[in-house]
């Protein structure tokens, strides 16, 4: 948890459940709270007039989002939308503002959450030029299990889906799934019914 559950809930913080595909807030609205994941994944995104859509990210159980734009005027340049049936806690932005004034190692607490999310598009974002989709995987995986403390070989449960992996990547779900089983078959990943281990 980015910040404790009962700190939330003392500070006025109220939990809201979302349906799958349900949107928490959509592109162009202002922020009104604190969002944290309590239970599911939720999808950060666009969509464009010709009906593609580009993936910022999954956050999921004990991650925040939508935080950065409590501290500006600035409109969402982004959706979230429930991708599981979800619990989240809201915190109303004033008492959001008035806790990390109180408050400020939890400021610092959100911040470097914050700091690391943005290290994490600045990776993505810097491999979406390589053209080959085994190398674009073991980047975005060789990350992920260094951010998640998972060293040794088949260790680390990637905790998205196929299509999750390929919308982070920029790839088509098929092409994910073809990359995924040649990497399977050099031993750089194991596959285990549905899951993958890396």
């Amino acid at each position: 948890m980015v910040i404790s559950e009962e700190i939330l809930l003392e500070h006025g913080g109220m939990v809201q459940d979302f349906a799958l595909d349900e949107f928490i807030f959509k592109e162009g609205g202002f922020a009104q709270y604190y969002f944290q994941i309590k239970a599911g994944v939720v999808k950060i995104n666009n969509f464009f007039e010709d009906g593609k859509e580009f993936v910022h990210g999954f956050p999921f159980e004990g991650h925040c989002f939508g935080e950065t734009y409590l501290l500006t005027d600035k409109q969402y340049a982004v959706n979230a939308i429930a991708v599981t049936d979800c619990t989240i806690i809201k915190l109303d932005k004033k008492a959001y503002l008035n806790l990390i004034h109180q408050q400020p190692n939890i400021f610092f607490k959100v911040s470097r959450y914050s700091a690391e999310r943005l290290h994490f598009r600045y990776v993505i974002s810097s491999f979406l030029a390589i053209l080959d989709p085994q190398i674009r995987i073991q980047k975005l995986l060789d990350h992920l299990k260094g951010y998640f403390g998972y060293n040794e070989r088949y260790s680390f449960l990637v905790p998205f889906t196929r299509s999750q992996l390929a919308s982070l990547t920029g790839m088509r779900v098929e092409t994910l799934i073809r990359t995924v089983k040649k990497m399977e078959k050099l031993n750089l990943l194991k596959i285990d019914n549905t899951k993958i281990y890396y």
